[in-house]
């Protein structure tokens, strides 16, 4: 066989060759990346394996901080809770890695290392035999020639028989290390497909890894998003009564309270209270401790127009106004009824429209309102001014349109709805309130007696149409001064519709205000 002849046979099998190469590089390449992905060491058993992910070392971090911190903190008993999710996730990340090793990295490993290198190997040995055919060949060959011319015929002849057989001998094992190859090239060849469905296997053993994550944190997040609602401890500022007040197990909302008492305690008699602004840092800071729900707020006792700032904050910062938006036309008609006594009514009818919590919040605070003005003499906070410093932290309309028509929408029906409310407190509320409803706090000692300027009204709880507080009216059936100086204060208000004028002049209308109903 010449070996051109050879080489001629062998191209087809150069190319399968060849692929192979490319096939043992580019599978080694992926290997090694594949390798790389991994977070578990490669090698070992499942439970080393385990011990070294990074998620099983994040568990035990946070399962540590949650004990450390205890179930009284929230963030204590997230971390734990969580810390046991990433556990099982690092268990199922150590068996998908696992499978990953066994069913494609083994694979790959074995292609690109062992099965192609064997058969390019068997390629080598081939060319090695040939070789060694053709040494043996040319070696007869040339035995053969010496016969024709030598004179020992017989030990030539007998020479050229022995190269004969070992002609025969090496090209016995070239062609079956050739068949051979042949053989491995072409298996190679017709499984190329299986050899590409390792990569395949990689997506769906993914795929199957992420499905499993998925369900196993859909399954633990609606427990753990349960114990983040049902904790106690959240935020008061800004978040709706309702939902406070069922989350705290409370009937009267937690600021409402706890400023109500201390003011009680130690603003009765304060001059300007609700009117006079408080230090920011110090506001800021009774707002974050009422925020823990806390009880420990004895530095506070001392700066009530902080704690009446906080008071005004929480109202201001409800979702929705403590008399709510859906009453808000309810309320601003009940204050354009022209008859006095009728006027008083509508509120009447308007405030019994109001939610229970609303309403017992509404109650809470208008009673220690009234109490308040009592000390008017003193404090100088009279049912009128309450009601215009407070009055738009109680009300507001949920769209509230320009600045103009907000400022006389505040000025003209909520001081006119909250300023009679204080007025006839127990003529709207005739029952006695326990200021400190929850037992958080203690009473404060008794006030002086002072004359009680707001006399309860008579009134017939047997029925609806309850009879009107003779304060309602003067003797010659005008409406008081008072009320008739709000509105003439009001109008010009009303007109001042440019925001700038009523932010430079609002306090000095307030102060005239005071002038001159007092």
């Amino acid at each position: 066989m010449e070996k051109n002849q050879f080489e001629s046979d062998d191209l087809g099998e150069w190319k399968i060759e060849r692929r192979m190469e490319l096939v043992r590089v580019v599978s080694h390449n992926a290997h090694k990346r594949m390798v790389a992905c991994l977070q578990g060491q490669i090698g070992t058993d499942a439970e080393k394996r385990h011990k070294k992910l990074p998620l099983t070392a994040l568990s035990q971090a946070m399962q540590d901080g949650g004990n450390q911190l205890g179930e009284e903190s929230l963030i204590g008993k997230m971390m734990e809770m969580c810390g046991d999710a990433e556990n099982r996730l690092a268990s199922e990340l150590m068996q998908h890695e696992m499978n990953i090793e066994k069913e494609i990295l083994d694979t790959l490993n074995q292609l690109a290392e062992v099965d192609i290198p064997n058969i390019l190997k068997q390629r080598r040995q081939l060319a090695k035999l040939v070789l060694d055919y053709d040494s043996a060949r040319a070696r007869w060959l040339q035995a053969t020639k010496s016969i024709i011319s030598g004179t020992n015929t017989q030990a030539l002849t007998a020479k050229a028989d022995s190269l004969k057989e070992e002609v025969d001998e090496a090209m016995n094992k070239m062609e079956l290390c050739k068949d051979q190859l042949s053989a491995d090239m072409y298996n190679f060849f017709s499984k190329e497909a299986d050899y590409a469905r390792y990569y395949v296997m990689l997506l769906e053993a993914q795929a199957d890894y992420h499905r499993k994550s998925l369900t196993l944190l859909e399954s633990v997040l609606p427990t753990i998003q349960a114990q983040q609602d049902s904790w106690t401890e959240k935020p008061a500022f800004g978040t709706a009564l309702d939902e406070h007040l069922k989350r705290s197990g409370r009937e009267i909302a937690l600021p409402i309270e706890a400023c109500v008492m201390m003011l009680l305690e130690t603003g009765m008699n304060e001059e300007g209270l609700f009117r006079i602004a408080a230090g920011a840092s110090k506001l800021k800071k009774l707002k974050a401790a009422l925020d823990c729900s806390t009880s420990q707020l004895e530095e506070f006792y001392s700066d009530p127009h902080a704690v009446a700032g906080a008071l005004k904050s929480y109202l201001r910062e409800l979702p929705e106004p403590l008399m709510t938006y859906q009453l808000y036309d309810e309320w601003t008609q009940a204050s354009n009824v022209p008859d006095p006594d009728k006027r008083l009514q509508a509120l009447w009818v308007t405030c019994n429209q109001l939610p229970k919590n609303n309403k017992a919040n509404f109650r809470y605070l208008i009673k220690f309102l009234a109490k308040l003005a009592q000390e008017s003499d003193v404090n100088k906070m009279t049912p009128s001014n309450i009601a215009i410093v407070l009055g738009p932290n109680l009300l507001w309309a949920k769209t509230e349109g320009s600045l103009a028509e907000m400022a006389a929408a505040t000025s003209v029906h909520v001081v006119t709805i909250i300023e009679p409310i204080i007025q006839h407190a127990d003529w709207f509320f005739p029952e006695d309130v326990d200021f400190n409803v929850s037992g958080m706090f203690s009473m404060p000692a008794p006030l002086p007696n002072n004359v009680n300027h707001l006399t309860p009204p008579d009134y017939d709880s047997g029925t609806i149409e309850r009879k009107r507080p003779g304060s309602m009216v003067g003797p010659d059936g005008e409406l008081p001064r008072r009320e008739s100086s709000i509105i003439t204060i009001v109008i010009v208000l009303y007109w001042l519709n440019c925001y700038n004028l009523i932010i430079k002049y609002y306090y000095l209308f307030i102060h005239l205000f005071i002038i001159i109903i007092e």
